[in-house]
Parts: C-alpha cells; structure tokens; sequence
C-alpha cells in the first residue's frame, strides 16, 4: 500500500469523466487500498479515482464507524429521496467549506472489491459522501454546487 498524491482544484484531470472498469484485477485493489489510506492519512470521508490522478469510476468511503467502510465500483445512483442542506469540503480543495443541497437519501449500485453486485442504502452523511464522490467521477466538483455566499475559506492556523 501506499499514500497517492492529491490532484487539487485547478488540476484539469478533476474535469474529466472517469471511465468504467471492465475487470476488477490486482491493480484495481491495489489502488482501493492506496486510496484508502490516502484517505486517512488526510482525514477525509471519501476519495474518488480523480483525486488521485486516476480515471477510473471507484470510490472510497469510511465515515469511522463499524462496517462503514466502502468500496465502489462504477457506481450508479438508481435512486434519490429528499433533500438536505449540508456542509462540505474536499480534499483536492484544501480549508475550502460551502453549503451544498443534497439527497436525504439514495440508493447505488456498484460492484464490491471482489467483482460482486452490490446494492448500498445510504441517508443523511453516507447518501452525501457518496453523491460528492460519485460527482467527481462526472468531473463535477463540489464547488459548482455551493450555494451563493456561503463558501468559506478557512486558514489551518485559525482552527488552534
């Protein structure tokens, strides 16, 4: 395993539409454990195949609680209920914050690690988590979204 490098905001790769995966090989699993742990080295909740320089439609997902974790595999939303207003930020767009309408709730299909059709469930953090990183996959990013007035930039030493 290793730590990937970050694509950030003005890299045009985070543009681009990813591409489907055909075959679930040792380098597509090498690549979901490398984004895991690029995840957690920087704390996030979610990481898409883009911000690491890779045009592949999978994601990552830990929102720290037993059995939360994910893997997805050119995921597709089938469904969405409810909106919510919710506050995010990226990784690839560092001390960046807005407020951004969400489903409350949807429902994905993906394929697993290992090539398995999966069906998720998702409300409220994981139903945003996943719409934020299946828009990067699009080359949507969570700035297009932000509601007027409300981004905010916040400087890393402000937070002591």
């Amino acid at each position: 395993m290793a730590i990937r490098n970050l694509r950030y905001e003005d890299d045009e790769i985070l543009r681009k539409r990813s591409r489907e995966i055909e075959v679930i090989d040792d380098r597509i699993k090498e690549l979901a454990k490398d984004m895991l742990e690029t995840m957690h080295k920087w704390d996030g909740l979610g990481l898409a195949g883009p911000q690491v320089g890779v045009l592949k439609r999978i994601i990552v997902i830990d929102l720290y609680e037993d059995g939360m974790q994910f893997v997805l595999i050119n995921p597709v939303i089938v469904k969405e209920k409810g909106t919510q207003e919710v506050e995010e930020g990226c990784l690839s767009f560092p001390n960046k914050f807005g407020k951004v309408e969400r489903p409350k709730e949807v429902v994905v299909e993906a394929l697993d690690i290992d090539g398995r059709k999966v069906k998720l469930k998702a409300k409220d953090l994981l139903a945003q988590a996943v719409c934020h990183e299946i828009d990067h996959l699009n080359g949507i990013l969570f700035t297009d979204k932000i509601k007027p007035g409300t981004l905010e930039i916040v400087n890393p030493s402000d937070k002591k």
